[in-house]
């Protein structure tokens, strides 16, 4: 893991790189949350938990990842650089894109929103996870979980743990739909496609980032 304050291999592009696939990511997540088609797990139950507060969804989405990583310290996980801007930024361009982007329209507007943010979501995963300055928070969770427990599967983990939260956010009224299974089915091709374009290469680093499957995640 890429503890916080060590510069000493984060260059220009590789800061370029990691604010850019996190705006992309919260533009992702607002276009998928305007289609009304369903959302991955994790928003399910972002926007569940913003319709029971009544805070806005960049707000909960931020209060979610602060508390996953607050579960790191068990884990003795240490955030990068990455991880920290991840709780932070993709909140704020969430709430942001959401009151620029229009909501509603015809079936076929919708549908195109849908594909763009699903599209948009893995290149985006592919560009931060690629600059490896650091994973999410829930990705961080479930490898970090993983490494103290090195018979468990990490596939099986995050299979658990997202079902676990698509069930909680759809009982507090998130959006199940074809968009969650497409997302489900295409997160995992999309990121395999985009990772490897973007991961930056150095002579002395180490990927900061375990398997990815969608996605976060944010």
């Amino acid at each position: 893991m890429t503890p916080i304050g060590n510069l000493r291999h984060r260059s220009v592009r590789r800061l370029s790189q990691l604010y850019a696939g996190l705006v992309l990511y919260g533009v992702s997540m607002a276009l998928m949350i305007e289609s009304g088609l369903g959302l991955d797990p994790w928003d399910v139950f972002h926007q569940g938990l913003s319709e029971l507060t009544g805070l806005s969804f960049g707000i909960v989405t931020i209060a979610v990842g602060a508390l996953v990583l607050l579960l790191w310290i068990p884990l003795r996980q240490r955030p990068g650089l990455g991880t920290v801007s991840n709780v932070l930024v993709i909140g704020l361009v969430v709430d942001a894109a959401l009151a620029l982007l229009p909501g509603g329209g015809p079936l076929g507007v919708r549908a195109g929103m849908l594909v763009a943010g699903i599209v948009a979501n893995g290149a985006a995963t592919g560009l931060y996870i690629g600059a490896r300055l650091g994973p999410g928070p829930r990705d961080g969770l479930m490898t970090g979980y993983v490494a103290r427990r090195p018979g468990r599967s990490i596939r099986l983990v995050r299979t658990v743990i997202e079902v676990a939260v698509l069930a909680l956010g759809w009982l507090l009224g998130g959006t199940v739909g074809v968009g969650t299974v497409v997302y489900a089915l295409a997160i995992g091709p999309l990121t395999q496609l985009f990772l490897p374009l973007f991961t930056v290469a150095g002579p002395k680093d180490r990927p900061t980032a375990g398997p990815v499957a969608p996605l976060p995640t944010a």
